[in-house]
């Protein structure tokens, strides 16, 4: 009997997420596995050297070497793109090489881009400090407010780079009015979608050009593997972006593609249930603590645009105590249950002081315009029962004063 050795995309792209993230982009080997496979290779052999010279021509289909193909993490890229409702995804070692090379393969000395103040702390060192060593301006702007981006928009403007929601301050951008406005002007817009995935929220479909991933949080989601990824057309990702990372090398690895393949299995279970925890457990902070930055709470400025691009708000969210990183760092060594760490997106519940953590690096004055006080902690609810969480945060509450 012939093995089935890909996926008949005719029918597969009519599959609904949830079947996409089980069994989008799968390919069998001739052995008929039910799992993906993993291929640990670097490099792979031809049946002569007239076919070496024709695929590196691309003359001819096939692979050449793992820093640019290798079945595994073929399949992890077309499964991302499936449930992205992309044309391609390129993935990568590392969340911010994503970032990186998302941002790099399109500009160039001269350039212009708009980015939104809040942002994950290494993703502000690169648009303040990265992209002007190469004579590349960047404009920040407060992104809830989508007529800053036409306002900051110059002749040489070439994208638009924000997160939502955005790390930590949970600031929600208002997707369609913003992509919209860079359609008018031949602007591409660059979406960082970690904090939601494509299974909450799919900025494509309100217009975004590209959308990037550390598919370390969510995706993985049980905190194993580093991992990133880039989604947009067939023509950005094999024109612009691939010859940047054939050529500098941030290869995702093909055991880390398989666990994030493995995550993705279920994705839709876990970000649906913690989300679920985030609004009890948010629920009960929000009359403990002096304020709560949570989009699925309706106290949330932007809860309404929130929930009418989002079909839930996450996991994730932020609270400010008065007590700044005194009484914030006392919270945390009080806690007995939710762990103290910088990561988000795992199962298990996290919780960190950002001003000392994620964007240490940033100075005061910049943590201060981004809205990232002393006060704030960030928190990553978990698959735990809720209750339990609810009772170890009233207990640390307690003993600082709350």
């Amino acid at each position: 009997m012939k093995r089935r050795t890909g996926q008949d995309q005719s029918i597969t792209r009519h599959w609904r997420p949830a079947t996409q993230a089980v069994r989008g982009g799968t390919a069998r080997s001739e052995f008929g596995e039910t799992s993906e496979a993993l291929f640990l290779t670097s490099g792979y052999a031809y049946d002569c050297a007239g076919d070496a010279a024709a695929r590196f021509a691309g003359e001819q289909a096939g692979m050449t070497y793992s820093r640019l193909q290798n079945p595994t993490v073929e399949m992890l890229e077309q499964r991302i793109a499936l449930l992205e409702g992309a044309e391609a995804c390129r993935t990568m070692a590392t969340g911010m090489a994503a970032m990186t090379a998302a941002l790099l393969c399109q500009l160039e000395s001269g350039d212009h881009i708009v980015a939104g103040r809040a942002a994950f702390g290494s993703c502000r060192w690169l648009t303040d400090t990265l992209l002007p060593k190469f004579g590349i301006e960047t404009t920040i702007v407060d992104a809830r407010d989508a007529d800053q981006f036409a306002d900051a928009t110059k002749a040489n403007t070439k994208l638009y780079f924000f997160e939502t929601p955005a790390n930590p301050t949970m600031d929600v951008v208002d997707l369609r009015a913003v992509c919209g406005m860079a359609r008018e002007r031949g602007v591409r817009t660059l979406v960082d979608n970690a904090f939601a995935t494509p299974a909450l929220q799919r900025p494509m479909e309100y217009g975004a050009d590209i959308t990037a991933y550390s598919a370390t949080k969510m995706m993985d989601g049980q905190g194993r593997v580093l991992a990133g990824a880039v989604c947009g057309t067939e023509d950005f990702i094999t024109n612009t972006l691939l010859p940047f990372t054939r050529n500098t090398g941030p290869t995702l690895s093909a055991f880390n593609a398989w666990v994030v393949l493995k995550g993705l299995e279920t994705l839709d279970l876990r970000i649906r249930r913690q989300s679920e925890n985030a609004l009890k457990v948010g629920t009960f902070l929000e009359g403990r603590v002096p304020q709560i930055l949570h989009p699925g709470l309706a106290s949330h400025p932007q809860h309404t645009l929130a929930m009418s691009q989002m079909d839930m708000a996450g996991c994730i969210f932020a609270i400010i105590l008065d007590g700044g990183r005194t009484q914030a760092h006392g919270l945390l060594d009080a806690l007995r249950l939710i762990d103290i760490s910088n990561n988000i997106g795992d199962s298990r519940s996290l919780m960190t002081h950002p001003s000392s953590t994620t964007h240490a690096g940033l100075a005061e004055e910049k943590r201060v315009e981004m809205g990232v006080t002393e006060g704030m902690l960030r928190l990553n609810v978990g698959l735990e029962d809720p209750q339990d969480l609810i009772d170890d945060l009233d207990q640390a509450l307690r003993t600082v004063g709350l």
